[in-house]
């Protein structure tokens, strides 16, 4: 069975990625799509307009059904995550969660006619902390109790990240091992900036996965 949803868009982020469709009114600003009702993490993808509608793709993470299927990821490239803009509000806001307000990220008259970049860039941690949120929209891993951060390994910042840069994830799936029943992964993460060749960085990502199963 299917459920009704309602979703409201930023014209202003296009993306190239495609799957299958709905439709959005550009005079109101919202849309009703038909969603399978198992899905627990919506993505929709804004490819152009015709005829003022916009036209959107819904796009699902990936199901990972428990230990035995995750367990055939190794060496292979599991997904890559939705575009997500990194706003100026969200920077000083981690400014304001870590204390940290250097001016070349907080402020951004200064930020024109002195910084390097032009505009304030964001905290390389703030980029580092949407990680989680990213992964869960390229996989849903089923049959878990747990979920644990473990670690950060060989991280290396590459690209600054601008104020209203949007930024991806590619994960590949390195290695796994099995703790005693827990299952610590590592798993390799580029950060893509849209319309830059550069990555803003690119590392490996522990998790502690702890299966039902």
């Amino acid at each position: 069975m299917n459920h009704l949803c309602k979703f409201s868009i930023d014209e202003r982020h296009v993306f190239p990625d495609l799957r299958a469709s709905g439709r959005h009114s550009s005079k109101t600003k919202s849309s009703v799509f038909c969603l399978p009702k198992n899905v627990s993490v919506v993505r929709f993808i804004y490819i152009g307009t015709r005829k003022r509608n916009l036209y959107l793709y819904y796009m699902p993470p990936r199901i990972i059904n428990g230990l035995a299927e995750f367990q055939t990821l190794v060496g292979t490239e599991i997904g890559v995550s939705d575009y997500m803009t990194i706003t100026q509000e969200q920077i000083d806001k981690f400014a304001d969660a870590t204390l940290d307000h250097q001016w070349i990220h907080t402020d951004a008259e200064r930020a024109k006619t002195e910084s390097p970049f032009g505009t304030t860039i964001a905290h390389g941690y703030l980029t580092l902390s949407v990680l989680p949120h990213l992964w869960y929209q390229i996989a849903d891993v089923r049959k878990v109790k747990l979920l644990v951060n473990y670690g950060l390994e060989d991280f290396k910042f590459n690209q600054p990240v601008k104020v209203n840069d949007q930024v991806r994830i590619r994960v590949f799936m390195d290695a796994q091992t099995n703790l005693r029943g827990i299952i610590k992964t590592r798993m390799k993460v580029t950060m893509e900036i849209l319309d830059n060749p550069k990555p803003a960085y690119v590392g490996y990502i522990l998790f502690l996965y702890h299966f039902t199963d």
